[in-house]
């Protein structure tokens, strides 16, 4: 671990208020992201960690069970309850992959993929509403920002 200094005002202060922190902010916004998706998709019958799943999915970033577990940071047992939940309401199926037997790939079901429009409106919605009074530039340069303390933090996610 290397000796840096922070950068954020609230870290600098004494007291430290947590209120302020980054690491609280991030951490209220990803709260009321997840409450806020569910309340919009009560109607679709899915949930915000379902919908996660289910942008991943089509994205084609995570084909597998563990692609998709690693990505979240969950263990494969919790994220194979979920696929089973996501295959329970025939929006996904899971095949062993004609490559490697071993492997089980995840695939949208055509309901999944009926699904997935409604999908991305919803989240495009949240992103508007969370982003209201913002420039285009603000967007890409927060976007950038995020990205960096990810890489800070040595993230291994997968992107797209």
């Amino acid at each position: 671990m290397t000796d840096v200094q922070p950068t954020d005002p609230a870290l600098q202060t004494d007291p430290f208020r947590l209120e302020d922190s980054l690491g609280y902010l991030i951490a209220r916004i990803k709260g009321r992201m997840s409450a806020t998706l569910d309340e919009e998709l009560v109607g679709l019958d899915i949930t915000h960690a379902q919908w996660v799943v289910m942008m991943h999915i089509a994205g084609g970033s995570t084909p597998t069970c563990a692609d998709l577990a690693r990505f979240q940071g969950q263990d494969t047992g919790a994220m194979t309850r979920m696929l089973d939940r996501l295959e329970e309401k025939q929006l996904i199926a899971r095949e062993r992959s004609t490559d490697d037997r071993r492997v089980v790939v995840i695939r949208l079901t055509p309901q999944g993929e009926a699904l997935y429009p409604q999908l991305r409106v919803v989240g495009k919605r949240l992103i508007a509403r969370m982003t209201e009074g913002f420039g285009p530039e603000e967007v890409e340069v927060f976007r950038g920002m995020l990205r960096r303390m990810l890489s800070n933090l040595g993230s291994t996610e997968i992107t797209s």
